[in-house]
């Protein structure tokens, strides 16, 4: 009866998850850089842009509600 090679089997595994591994690395490394290089990223300035338009439009801006003193 033939036999499995399962050596060899096992070391193409790996080897598929290595490079897969690698494969993510340079991903994620592409991704971390990009922004940084092509200027794409958002200032952080545009955040409280956004939460001055909306009470710009005519909303003022509410207070969470305090908890009842029975609660605290």
């Amino acid at each position: 009866m033939a036999r499995n090679n399962f050596s060899y089997e096992k070391r193409q595994r790996e080897l598929e998850k290595k490079r897969k591994a690698d494969e993510k690395t340079k991903r994620k490394l592409d991704a971390k850089n990009a922004p940084a290089d092509g200027g794409e990223a958002a200032p952080a300035d545009d955040d409280a842009d956004a939460e001055g338009d909306d009470a710009a439009e005519g909303e003022p801006e509410r207070a969470p509600a305090a908890a009842p003193s029975n609660l605290a």
